[in-house]
């Protein structure tokens, strides 16, 4: 009989074993945000970059706004690194280079025997000079823009410089494809599944 009236009173009174989804939002999440923020923004400046007009509405050769050397960079660097992205991506397909974990491409041995048949035309165009400096063009880009978000930031100075690479890192290993190779925080190289 009281268990039988415990369990109605447990009924009676609405007591549920509800499950409770708490997301706590750390730190370096908030500083994720941060920085993927304000490298949005650089990719919305370049792309305003590209679409001003010229001239204006008589005809008339418009000058560009004044943007200081640190943007203009920025924007160069975002330039450049969509410039070799197609490469970049056929790269990463060869095993050539992988993601590290310091937000830049790691250069591997430029192994052209194992060459699938659909990218063998692709391989031979590469030489190991070019291919060197095209991946010492891209992380210098990468560099750059590192700087820029620091730089835009209120709340970051240069000594953080390590805090954002790690980030761009994770950013780089989340968007990178199925088989592509990337270094975790330990430093070991994977293949992402």
């Amino acid at each position: 009989m009281k268990r039988a009236v415990l369990i109605l009173m447990i009924c009676i009174s609405g007591c549920t074993l509800a499950k409770v989804d708490v997301e706590v939002l750390s730190e370096r999440t908030a500083l994720e945000n941060q920085i993927l923020g304000t490298y949005n923004s650089l990719d919305r400046e370049m792309l305003m970059v590209a679409s001003v007009r010229g001239v204006d509405t008589q005809g008339n050769i418009r000058k560009p706004p004044v943007k200081s050397r640190e943007k203009q960079d920025a924007i160069a660097a975002i330039q450049l690194i969509d410039f070799h992205s197609d490469d970049l991506f056929y790269f990463k397909k060869l095993g050539w280079v992988g993601e590290n974990n310091k937000g830049l491409l790691e250069p591997f041995e430029m192994d052209k025997k194992q060459v699938p048949p659909e990218l063998m035309e692709f391989s031979r165009r590469f030489s190991p000079e070019e291919f060197n400096s095209i991946v010492r063009e891209v992380n210098q880009a990468r560099l750059v823009i590192m700087q820029r978000v620091i730089d835009m930031n209120e709340n970051l100075k240069d000594s953080d410089m390590p805090k954002v690479q790690q980030i761009f890192a994770g950013m780089n290993a989340e968007n990178a494809d199925a088989g592509d190779k990337i270094q975790d925080d330990r430093g070991a190289w994977t293949q992402k599944p």
